[in-house]
């Protein structure tokens, strides 16, 4: 594979060359840069998933990898539920069929203004990161004359060790500290009930050996969790981490033994959930939509610059910025795959780069393939997740990327998502 400075390693190419051909005829029908999200690809990682984790549990996608309506609708189809963490992305999961009563709130800044449209969309499912945070959602459901359901989200003690991005176990603005857990328990309100806990401590975990890893330690800290807050029954929320290969060839990690270790692990520390004590569930966005996506971009100029080579796309970190815009994660180290066939010559090294006034505009610093001609249409493969949406996208005042849903053969649907100013309304 291919290292986060965009190395070529695996020397691979499309393992399917009808898909090629398609992502060629999609760009000639709707032009550059466009974003193609394949279904069957939606239904198939979902498919995988399920069959990873315990019979029974609940998974729920995580919108922010990608809010697409189409998406969202196909996993909804799959008996997925859906997690939001804003008024947009429960706006989305509404379009896509998810009833907001089976839908679940998080996030550690929700202010009281969107709680209530929450709240008014039915829905009743709360994760909540702090004491201040269960307070303002009890309020706001009183005010309202709700009641409502939460999870709460604990900061782990400790880290398993691994690769991700790490959002727990250290300090952090994610998740109840254990120390403040019985300050908690002391605040509960009729209107918003405690019924479970909620850990996800790091995300895009490299294989089940990690996996595993983390889990332990999430079972471990609900069991604890529970026992504090003095729960039964309920929700025991065990977040995910399940990874997927990003803007570059590859495909999911295969997950054969997952499912008996997840089992082990709950009979030993949460021995009463295959009686539904408590219910399991697991988060996912990566895993679920990565692989579905594919950025199709053209070449727009093949520069010579002492003694290096740049490559210009139609699409930079305006369209594929992974958030490296940021300043938080590396650059994504995009890999390039040729879409039309053309004479390829000796492979050698580049710089990618997109059409943004700014040296940060950079998507691979150093990627090793045959030069490609001006013109020439290429793609970027496994961009579905935290590839459209995570991006720069106002950001001198491109326009955004087209998108382009398939279903095997059969265009979904074809548009474009655009930014524009409405009404600021008074308050």
């Amino acid at each position: 594979m291919m290292d986060h400075d965009g190395g070529d390693e695996d020397g691979g190419g499309w393992p399917d060359p009808a898909e090629r051909s398609s992502l060629a005829q999609l760009a000639r029908r709707f032009g550059s840069p466009l974003y193609v999200y394949r279904l069957d690809r939606v239904r198939r990682a979902a498919a995988d998933l399920l069959a990873a984790v315990p019979d029974g549990a609940t998974i729920y996608y995580s919108l922010k990898a990608n809010p697409e309506v189409a998406i969202v609708a196909e996993l909804a189809a799959a008996g997925l539920s859906a997690e939001v963490s804003s008024t947009g992305e429960l706006a989305a999961a509404l379009a896509a069929g998810h009833p907001g009563e089976l839908c679940l709130y998080g996030g550690p800044g929700k202010s009281a203004g969107e709680i209530a449209e929450a709240l008014a969309a039915g829905v009743r499912l709360f994760s909540v990161e702090s004491v201040v945070d269960y307070r303002r959602v009890a309020r706001v459901a009183e005010e309202r004359g709700a009641r409502a359901r939460c999870l709460v989200r604990v900061n782990a003690s400790r880290a398993a060790a691994g690769a991700g991005l790490r959002m727990t176990g250290k300090p952090s603005q994610f998740g109840v500290e254990f120390s403040d857990l019985a300050q908690l328990a002391e605040a509960r309100r009729d209107a918003l009930e405690i019924v479970g806990t909620h850990v996800f401590s790091a995300t895009n975990l490299g294989g089940e050996d990690e996996l595993i890893a983390e889990f332990t330690v999430g079972v471990e800290t609900t069991a604890r969790a529970r026992q504090v807050l003095g729960i039964s029954g309920g929700v025991a929320d065990l977040g995910g981490g399940f990874g997927a290969p990003y803007a570059r060839p590859g495909v999911r990690p295969p997950l054969p033994k997952l499912r008996a270790a997840l089992e082990d692990l709950l009979d030993d520390g949460l021995p009463g959930w295959r009686a539904g004590d408590p219910h399991i569930a697991f988060e996912s966005g990566r895993a679920l939509s990565a692989d579905c996506g594919t950025l199709v971009c053209t070449v727009t100029d093949v520069k010579a610059s002492r003694g290096s080579t740049y490559v210009v796309l139609d699409a930079g970190t305006n369209a594929l910025g992974g958030m490296s815009g940021l300043g938080r994660l590396l650059p994504p180290g995009a890999r390039l795959l040729p879409v039309e066939p053309a004479e390829a010559g000796p492979p050698g090294s580049m710089t990618l780069v997109g059409p943004l006034c700014t040296p940060l505009d950079t998507l691979s610093r150093v990627h090793t393939a045959a030069v490609p001609e001006v013109d020439a249409t290429v793609a970027v493969p496994n961009v579905g997740a935290y590839g459209l949406h995570a991006s720069l996208l106002a950001f001198l005042g491109r326009p955004l990327p087209g998108i382009v849903v398939v279903d095997g053969d059969q265009v979904v649907s074809a548009q474009r998502l655009d930014l524009v100013h409405s009404a600021l309304a008074e308050r």
